[in-house]
């Protein structure tokens, strides 16, 4: 995901992208650990995804704060 289409997202939105981010690096930790996982690079880039958000999702509430 791209950080101008997380611009246009809602925050309700972008609470949802962060829980689902975070649930898929999970299962995704746990497909590494059993051997299951055959795509390692997946890792990453979720881990990139939920950073975007969580960036954008701070920059609001700074933003927000400023004003």
């Amino acid at each position: 995901m791209k950080s101008t289409e997380l611009r246009e997202l809602s925050d309700e939105e972008l609470t949802q992208k962060l829980e689902d981010g975070r649930a898929e690096l999970f299962n995704l930790r746990f497909q590494m650990a059993t051997s299951q996982l055959d795509n390692t690079a997946r890792v990453t880039t979720v881990k990139r995804d939920i950073a975007r958000v969580q960036t954008e999702m701070r920059a609001r509430q700074i933003a927000a704060q400023s004003k």
